[in-house]
């Protein structure tokens, strides 16, 4: 029986050495591959609303050779706005195993507005793609194109009211036509309303775009806070939280998109003068009674605390807001920080002027009272 133990034991040992020396394959070589380069469709794109789901740009690149089945290789699409350099707020889109991808209207569209671009508006967009192996070894980076694109208008999130309120606790819930125009908002541009309100710290409330009437109001989507958050057309709580520290704050109400945000160290909200004039070295400051007319500004007639002005500017002097021919004491000024085109005013006879443009011409000036703003534009 030893013997036999003995003889099994050498034929095991034996078999195992024969295994150990036999000759194994050598491994695979997988050669490097190489950058792609990326072509595109269109060099400028500029669609209608009606085109949202029309493919407006597809980008094709060329084969990176990679030693691996091309069903496996990985590319990323990377889009940006130009000279940004493709940080965290770049676009990206995967594709395997495929040498092109495209873009209808709404896609692109719904990028270069994330990023905060304005509608109707053209912008340049860097585009590249990051070729590699399906496990991301070694990747390779294509060349750059560039991508003009012009943004189109979307349906606001929220439909947009004629008019807005604050009702809270800062006023009593009064939400009938007694309501002091101090807590009337005003609108800022097509789709925003914003109102400067002095908030006595703590407590709640609403927004309503018809006085008496609960049933069509808004409110905050829960998660919002006392400086921002999303709001709802709904007659429902949670209500909006108000700031706890007292002061002057300016709530703005974006209805594109949802939203709102409130600030604080705002400037004192200015009752609505009778009247509006410009003064300054446009017109020699004179501010007496043989002011010129062209001078009067146009009272809204659709919005109460907004004035317009289209007034000829020489470039480059300074010039102050007074509601009272004769009377400096009554005045109003900008706030440091304002500039030719945009600001914001206070009611108070001191600096700063407000900054004419430096180029001279025909300027339309808006003064809003109830938002605490200033806008200049060329006309």
């Amino acid at each position: 029986m030893k013997h036999i133990l003995k003889l099994f034991i050498a034929i095991a040992g034996i078999t195992f050495l024969f295994s150990a020396c036999n000759k194994v394959d050598d491994l695979p070589f997988y050669g490097n591959g190489s950058a792609v380069t990326l072509s595109s469709s269109a060099s400028s794109v500029a669609p209608a609303p009606a085109d949202s789901n029309t493919t407006v740009v597809s980008f094709t690149w060329t084969n990176p050779k990679y030693a691996q089945d091309s069903s496996l290789y990985k590319f990323v699409l990377q889009i940006d706005s130009a000279g940004r350099g493709f940080g965290s707020k770049a676009y990206t889109k995967t594709i395997t195993g495929g040498w092109s991808t495209s873009l209808i209207a709404k896609e692109l569209n719904n990028i270069m507005l994330g990023w905060g671009f304005a509608f109707n508006t053209a912008y340049n967009l860097d585009v590249r793609v990051i070729s590699s192996y399906g496990n991301n070894n070694e990747q390779y980076t294509s060349n750059t194109v560039t991508l003009n694109a012009t943004t189109y208008k979307v349906p606001p999130k929220i439909p947009v009211p004629a008019h807005l309120y604050l009702v809270g606790a800062i006023n009593g819930w009064n939400n009938s036509s007694s309501l002091e125009k101090k807590y009337y908002f005003s609108q800022i541009d097509e789709t925003t309303y914003a109102g400067i309100f002095y908030f006595p710290g703590g407590g709640v409330f609403k927004l309503i775009q018809e006085l008496g009437n609960w049933s069509t109001q808004y409110h905050m989507v829960a998660g919002g806070t006392e400086t921002a958050g999303e709001f709802v057309q709904a007659d429902a709580d949670p209500a909006f939280i108000a700031p706890t520290t007292a002061g002057w704050y300016r709530m703005t109400v974006d209805f594109q998109h949802g939203t709102y945000t409130i600030t604080g160290n705002a400037p004192a909200r200015s009752d609505v003068p009778a009247n509006l004039y410009i003064v300054g070295s446009i017109n020699g400051w004179n501010n007496s009674t043989s002011l010129d007319p062209i001078y009067k500004f146009t009272h809204s007639a659709t919005d109460e605390f907004v004035f317009t002005l289209n007034v000829n500017f020489p470039g480059g002097g300074i010039y102050k807001l007074i509601q009272e021919l004769g009377n400096w004491g009554s005045q109003f000024h900008m706030i440091n920080g304002g500039s030719a085109s945009f600001g914001e005013f206070v009611q108070q006879d001191a600096d700063p002027a407000f900054p004419e443009p430096s180029t001279g011409g025909n300027y339309n000036v808006t003064v809003n009272f109830a938002a605490g703003y200033y806008w200049v534009n060329p006309q």
